[in-house]
């Protein structure tokens, strides 16, 4: 089972409900999530200073496992600032309807822009029980920022996919290109 992650996501599919969900369903992939984790946690130092939160800072974690066709390809990890998000919706239980995005959007948080890195890396073992990895497989762990119109990072999702089973289309900006 091999799935696309486009990089950058196109905004339709980034504010949909679901962007492994979308995604798929573009690609003729019957697809799943199951969340695995809402609460808090400690900050690792790559989404401390994602956040520029000092690391170890408790940050409200939204963990998921998405699936394709009953395969485990990925686990994406929504990390919140809890100075900003705790008592909210965002730090209960369970999927956010309409959207993590219109959540964010309606405590008052606009948009301004995102930075995504792509590390590639062999996979931990608890990554590769998760994504039921054989020995030895790799992951790529994307770190996707986004920051508010006023630069305050609100949100980190670390999404760690199994390499073997990816595809990753990257798409230069539109009017932004040259040869």
């Amino acid at each position: 089972m091999v799935v696309r992650r486009a990089i950058p996501t196109e905004p339709a599919v980034r504010g949909s409900a679901s962007l492994f969900l979308t995604e798929a369903a573009r690609q003729g992939v019957r697809a799943d999530r199951r969340m695995l984790y809402v609460g808090p946690e400690p900050a690792p130092a790559h989404v401390a200073e994602a956040l520029r939160v000092e690391p170890g800072t408790e940050v409200i974690a939204r963990r998921k496992l998405l699936l394709a066709e009953g395969v485990p390809v990925r686990v994406a990890t929504s990390f919140l600032r809890l100075d900003l998000f705790g008592g909210t919706a965002l730090s209960r239980p369970g999927f956010l309807t309409p959207s993590l995005q219109a959540a964010i959007e309606a405590l008052g948080h606009r948009f301004g822009r995102a930075e995504e890195y792509l590390i590639a890396r062999p996979a931990t073992g608890t990554e590769a029980e998760t994504l039921e990895l054989g020995a030895g497989e790799w992951v790529v762990q994307i770190l996707r920022t986004s920051y508010s119109a006023d630069d305050t990072p609100i949100h980190a999702l670390e999404t760690v996919c199994a390499a073997s089973r990816h595809v990753f289309p990257i798409t230069q900006v539109s009017g932004a290109d040259e040869f």
